[in-house]
């Protein structure tokens, strides 16, 4: 891992594995980090890491006194997904330590290289509001706390994010992508996640998790929900993954900003799902993260999207709304984001009486300085929280500790179903419609559908899944030959979450009549003018 390389410079040296210090198999392997992580009163020191391939492992920290290795009481156990993390008081004030993790997987050990470790006394406030607003982030923000949202955006040519950097320039929470409803989005999403939380965390910052939605591609009720409920459930997992939430995380985000369930070819949307069965969706989603987790996830949307595309919802406004609004600056006293401009209400479940929004935080900019922030992407979305530091600690009070029932399944029993084929003739796609489901009834909540012909020799031109809800796929095939093409219809899961399954699927094409080529037509070339995006955002 090459995350730490830009804080490193003050606090701790890389810690990969040394080559001869244990003797596990090769492809064990851990990292490990120390760094003082910023307080109100006395400073605190976080150590942590992360052990792959991800599993369950034990941990517990030694401290070198300039002669030999002793074993500190710190120990702790890896979440499924490999990461850990202790977090205790710096008694001294000025100090230097070395530290390593031996890591304890089954009847194999492992030992880290060493961390060096200063205590760093600037990391320590007189109270909450100190910690929490600074006098150059008070300017800013209106005397609000403010936070970032990131995602795998931020990370152009995998490069890490500089977290304490991100601190230091007033930052106190960032909002992380969790889990994406679409599997590749997902498995992008993954790469990021343990890094960036344990890395935002030991750097100071309070963390947050949010699901990116898609919702699904039918009318039925029973479906809907069933469709929230799974998608509920994968960032449920997610958080399982991690060990729960911690004395640091905000509670889960639903993000919500978009209806459309088809497209044409063309990416132009072509169907939407009705208002209701939108509201019906969000409040099933937010109701069974709520019961599984012990705390109100946020929901986070727009006004025009909550006005055009959700109904007016008692359930959902018992939520904290996370509310995307630009152009209006955070730091002018009668700003009121969510207010349509110059004139009138937009009217959703949020909504007040003077127009307003009853809001939790304010997305205010997609235009902030990455540069600034430790970011290496260009730009970064600026966020504020509505309350005070105190009110901040209260969304973090109460953890939540995963079952085993919590815990994502591995390679779990799933069953196909083929729901319709429609071929022709070679010169229309074949259109598949299948569902795959778990054991125990409920939708598949990762992977894909591939067709595979039987004839290696077959190749197909394209092939392009769609996801029309949780566990449903709409699969076109292109450039398959006249004939029976025989072959199998493929579910897998590169997670190994859902057991792979095929299904024995010949495919009969007529040969297509000879479609005339049409001429190409010269276009005329425009120079299109070049668009700021942030002519009219806050640029900070």
């Amino acid at each position: 891992m090459k995350r730490l390389s830009s804080f490193l410079v003050l606090l701790v040296t890389f810690s990969g594995l040394t080559p001869a210090s244990h003797s596990a198999t090769a492809k064990t392997s851990a990292t490990f980090y120390v760094q003082s992580t910023p307080n109100a009163g006395e400073s605190l020191v976080t150590f942590y890491g992360q052990v792959k391939p991800a599993g369950k492992a034990s941990i517990s920290i030694s401290s070198f006194d300039g002669q030999v290795w002793k074993v500190t009481p710190l120990k702790t156990n890896s979440s499924s997904s490999g990461s850990w993390r202790i977090t205790t008081v710096a008694t001294a004030i000025k100090a230097e330590g070395k530290y390593r993790a031996t890591v304890t997987v089954g009847k194999k050990k492992l030992t880290t290289k060493s961390a060096n470790f200063t205590v760093d006394n600037s990391k320590t406030f007189i109270d909450t509001n100190a910690l929490f607003i600074t006098p150059e982030t008070s300017k800013l923000t209106g005397g609000r706390i403010q936070g970032s949202d990131i995602s795998r955006w931020q990370h152009p040519y995998d490069k890490p994010i500089d977290f304490k950097k991100k601190f230091d320039a007033g930052m106190r929470f960032v909002l992380i992508k969790a889990s994406d409803a679409q599997e590749k989005a997902d498995i992008e999403t993954m790469k990021w996640l343990v890094g960036d939380r344990n890395a935002a965390q030991a750097a100071g910052l309070y963390t947050g998790m949010y699901h990116f939605a898609y919702l699904p591609n039918s009318t039925d009720e029973a479906y809907v929900i069933r469709d929230a409920k799974a998608q509920a459930q994968k960032v449920i997992w997610r958080l399982a993954s991690l060990g729960g939430y911690n004395e640091r995380d905000l509670p889960l985000a639903l993000d919500l900003e978009n209806n459309c369930v088809k497209k044409n070819s063309s990416g132009a949307c072509i169907k939407t799902l009705p208002r209701s069965l939108v509201t019906l969706w969000a409040e099933t989603w937010l109701q069974t993260v709520e019961e599984k987790t012990g705390r109100k996830p946020f929901l986070y949307s727009y006004s025009q999207f909550l006005e055009s595309a959700t109904s007016r919802s008692e359930i959902l406004r018992q939520y904290p709304l996370w509310l995307a609004h630009y152009t209006i600056n955070p730091a002018d006293p009668i700003a009121q984001p969510g207010q349509r401009l110059p004139i009138g209400c937009f009217v959703h479940s949020w909504s007040t009486a003077n127009c307003s929004s009853q809001w939790q935080i304010w997305q205010y900019s997609s235009c902030g300085i990455g540069e600034k922030y430790g970011v290496p992407s260009a730009r970064l979305d600026l966020n504020v929280f509505r309350g005070t530091p105190d009110q901040f600690l209260s969304l973090v009070k109460g953890k939540w500790q995963p079952e085993t029932v919590d815990l994502m399944p591995i390679n779990e029993a799933t069953k196909m179903n083929l729901i319709s084929v429609a071929a022709t003739d070679t010169n229309k796609p074949v259109e598949i419609n299948v569902e795959v489901f778990r054991s125990i009834g409920t939708p598949v909540v990762t992977g894909t559908v591939v067709f595979r012909p039987t004839d290696k020799n077959i190749k197909i031109k394209k092939q392009t899944p769609v996801r029309s809800a949780s566990g449903r796929w709409e699969l076109t095939i292109e450039g398959l030959p006249a004939g029976i093409t025989e072959g199998t219809l493929n579910y897998v899961d590169i997670s190994k979450t859902h057991a792979d399954i095929e299904l024995l699927l010949p495919i009969t094409l007529a040969q297509g009549v000879d479609l005339p080529k049409p001429s190409p037509t010269p276009k005329p070339t425009t120079t299109k003018k070049p668009t700021d995006g942030c002519s009219k955002q806050i640029k900070h």
